[in-house]
């Protein structure tokens, strides 16, 4: 008696095509799966693999559930959800690896086709790269290829598959464009699809220590990139601000989470002076509420965003996708000149017997300078002028870090001499308050717009003076000038910053690079950001006047129905029938004439002899119908044999 759980090698042929097809799907997804669902899915297509080559049997049924059972539990209690991208992808990737294992028939490959298109289809919820549309194209050509070698006949070739999958993916294709262009965009989606959060996100946090920004400056991660309407602003005007702190415990600077503010009000405390600089940001998901914008904002065109008490932008909700917005900013502008005593406190605090030789030092300046300007410009040429030094790498500080840094190390980041000239600003009876953003960035000319790097993060002071209100102040400056003059960027590439702990980039390297950031944002603005906005400005170009979701919706529906009918008379003419040749349609007239039905399977020779002993029809005629018809139809090629059959049928009565 046969084992109903063994295999007989039929799927030899079409297995190796379905296990690619999962793999291949299964790719994206790699580097957010778990090691053990990875391996569980090796593990289970080379069992299965095995065990048709060897023609053995499959596992039991209660193993099978068994297995499946502690995949479910084992994912669950890895992300703590079976919900969203990233427990739904898991979930898929162990599921297709048990039903590798009870996959007898063809059809039960038809359904781990299917689960490779879901796998497809999921890594698009994640991001969509420049190389998704090529990754999603072979995806397909190879699943639907897949599908093809499991019903192909013996003789069809696997160059014939892949040829008719490319083909069929090509009749889809003016339909799916049709579709990307008229489909009506809403600004936000129909469903929130909760993306992987176990994962850090690179980019500024909410509070400051020492250490915070010098590991970002190791990062060439992209943080957002700027298009100016005009001129691009000299380097050392370019601060991108982001988030103020002003609370010190004594080693560690944080701030208030983002408020509910009034934006009228806020903006009236900013008097602005010279010409505004307007840009459009394309800024990358950080997670957070910050949205950056060159200091200091003035207008803008984000919704749902607020300037808050302290000048920054924040946005009612996390940024988890990329988004694009446009700014209107005043390098040269007095903010919060008449700001409220009780707001000061908030600015002077520092905990008590917390860095004392600071403390002592400030004093002992302050009363030098006797001016709070001439103080600031004291503290500053101490940091140009004595031994203090710009590096990534800098010694631990103690206990009172502020004083290990100012007396013993004198070794340190942006953040260092920010939160130490703060410190000393405080000290003095100076409001004082630390700002984290970005400074500078890289001018791509292959784009002619600026990137913005992770490295780029910086961290600034803002001092608050009477009646000119808060000013910036950036000790880094007076340090190492040419992290401002050139940004990091720049800084890397002549070779300034070898002495901070970064390495010099190759030339090649680098400029390959700025071409594949000039494909990624026209990928960017023309792709992903086809938005709204950017479909109803493509409408009116079109003729459309005043486009809405209705009219976008008939005309939608109206090209699909032509590509339908266009792709059906293609198809139609492709396949049609071959009309009869000239020959047959004689001899079709011989036979119609002689009023005799033509039998299934009868001989030429054979409805011959017939028509000659039950027609009144001239034998020797029908004889010569018949063979110049033979000459015609099946010999070679003879025009004098048509001639003959045309004059034969032609002489018939």
């Amino acid at each position: 008696m046969a084992n109903p759980r063994g295999t007989d090698g039929s799927l030899l042929v079409s297995l190796p095509w379905t296990l690619a097809a999962l793999a291949l799907a299964i790719a994206p997804h790699l580097q957010f799966l778990p090691l053990w669902i990875s391996a569980a899915f090796i593990a289970c297509a080379a069992w299965r693999f095995v065990i048709e080559k060897r023609r053995g049997a499959l596992p039991p049924t209660w193993f099978r559930a068994g297995l499946a059972l502690i995949a479910f539990l084992g994912v669950l209690a890895t992300y703590s959800s079976v919900s969203g991208v990233g427990p739904g992808s898991a979930l898929l990737t162990v599921m297709a690896a048990v039903k590798l294992l009870e996959t007898r028939k063809r059809r039960d490959q038809f359904v781990l086709l299917f689960i490779s298109i879901f796998l497809v289809m999921s890594a698009l919820l994640r991001e969509q790269y420049v190389w998704s549309l090529p990754y999603l194209l072979v995806s397909l050509l190879l699943i639907m290829t897949a599908w093809l070698r499991m019903s192909a006949v013996r003789q069809e070739t696997t160059a014939q598959s892949v040829r008719t999958s490319g083909r069929l993916i090509l009749y889809s294709l003016p339909m799916a464009l049709a579709m990307w262009v008229f489909f009506p965009r809403i600004a936000t989606p129909f469903w929130q699809v909760p993306i992987d959060t176990s994962a850090g996100t690179s980019g500024l946090s909410d509070t400051m220590s020492p250490g915070d920004i010098s590991s970002l400056s190791l990062s060439n991660e992209l943080a957002f990139r700027v298009s100016f309407a005009d001129e691009v602003p000299a380097p050392q005007n370019l601060y991108w601000r982001g988030l103020v702190l002003h609370r010190f415990n004594g080693r560690t600077w944080s701030g208030n989470g983002p408020m509910p503010s009034n934006n009228i009000l806020e903006r009236s405390k900013i008097a602005v002076r010279g010409d505004p600089v307007t840009y459009t940001i394309t800024l990358e998901p950080t997670r957070q509420q910050w949205v950056f914008a060159l200091d200091i904002p003035y207008a803008w065109d984000l919704a749902r965003t607020a300037m808050g008490r302290q000048q920054q932008l924040t946005r009612e909700f996390p940024i988890d996708q990329r988004i694009s917005y446009e700014v209107t900013s005043y390098l040269d502008y007095r903010a919060d000149a008449n700001m409220a005593e009780a707001f000061r406190y908030w600015y002077l605090d520092l905990p008590d017997n917390s860095n004392p030789e600071t403390a002592e030092l400030a004093r002992e300046m302050y009363a030098e300078a006797g001016s709070p300007a001439a103080y600031i410009d004291a503290v500053l040429r101490k940091f140009h002028e004595e031994q203090y030094f710009y590096t990534l790498e800098p010694p631990p500080l103690g206990k009172d870090p502020v004083d290990s840094f100012l007396f013993e190390t004198r070794q340190g980041f942006c953040e260092h001499y920010a939160s130490a000239f703060a410190v000393m600003m405080r000290a003095a009876n100076i409001p004082a308050r630390v700002v984290l953003g970005y400074q500078g960035g890289e001018l791509n000319p292959q784009a002619e717009h600026l990137i913005v790097r992770q490295s780029d993060a910086h961290a600034w002071t803002e001092v608050w003076l009477p009646e000119s209100g808060w000013r910036r102040v950036d000790p880094t400056a007076a340090v190492a000038p040419e992290r401002i003059d050139s940004g990091m960027s720049g800084s890397r590439l002549n070779g300034a910053a070898a002495a901070w702990g970064l390495t010099t980039p190759s030339a090649f390297l680098h400029n390959l690079g700025l071409s594949w950031d000039a494909i990624n944002a026209k990928w960017n603005d023309f792709v992903l950001g086809y938005g709204p906005e950017n479909q109803n400005r493509f409408m009116q170009w079109l003729g459309m006047e005043q486009p809405d979701w209705r009219k976008m919706m008939l005309t939608l529906l109206g090209i699909v129905f032509g590509l339908i009918l266009l792709l059906s008379v293609v198809l139609t003419l492709r396949y049609r029938a071959p009309r009869p040749d000239k020959a047959l349609r004689l001899y079709q007239t011989f036979v119609n004439k002689t009023r005799l039905p033509l039998a299934i399977g009868e001989t030429p020779a054979a409805f011959a002899r017939r028509a000659r002993e039950t027609t009144g029809m001239d034998p020797a005629t029908i004889e010569d119908v018949t063979a110049a018809y033979l000459a015609a139809r099946y010999g070679v090629p003879d025009t004098a044999a048509m001639a003959r059959l045309k004059q034969g049928v032609r002489q018939l009565s």
